[in-house]
C-alpha cells in the first residue's frame, strides 16, 4: 500500500528561522529519509520551495487563471513529501509519528488511491 507524507508549515515559517535552526531541521529530516530507505519504505521524498514562485491554474467555463505566489489567503503551505510503501495504515501512521516535521508544522498521511472515485 502507498502513502504519501505531507509536510506542512504555516506560509513565512522557513525564511523567519534562523538560519542554524533551519539547517538543524533540515538535517533532521535527511536523516529521516534516510531512516525511511534502510528500513525499505521509501518510494521517494523531495523538500518544495516556498511558496514565493508557486502558480495556482484553474480552467472554470473556458476561462483560464494563473495566479503567482505568494497566496497570502494559506493557512499552511506543503513543504514537501514522502512517498511510502507500507504493508498496512497503521505502519505508515508510525512513520508519521516519527516525522521530526511534525515538532514545527503538520504531517497529514494520505493513502495512494487507484481511482479517485475510491
Amino acid at each position: 500500500m502507498s502513502f504519501m507524507l505531507l509536510m506542512m508549515e504555516a506560509p513565512g515559517k522557513r525564511q523567519a528561522r534562523p538560519l542554524e535552526e533551519g539547517q538543524a531541521a533540515y538535517a533532521r529530516m535527511m536523516a529521516f529519509q534516510e531512516k525511511l530507505r534502510t528500513q525499505g519504505v521509501l518510494i521517494t521524498g523531495e523538500a518544495l520551495k516556498s511558496d514565493d514562485n508557486a502558480v495556482r491554474i484553474e480552467n472554470h467555463g473556458g476561462k483560464r487563471t494563473v495566479s503567482d505566489g505568494p497566496f497570502t489567503e494559506s493557512k499552511e503551505i506543503i513543504g514537501g513529501f514522502f512517498l511510502l510503501n507500507c504493508k498496512t495504515r497503521d505502519e505508515a501512521l508510525e512513520y508519521a509519528h516519527a516525522c521530526p516535521a511534525s515538532e514545527w508544522g503538520i504531517v497529514e498521511l494520505r493513502e495512494i488511491a487507484s481511482s479517485c472515485y475510491e
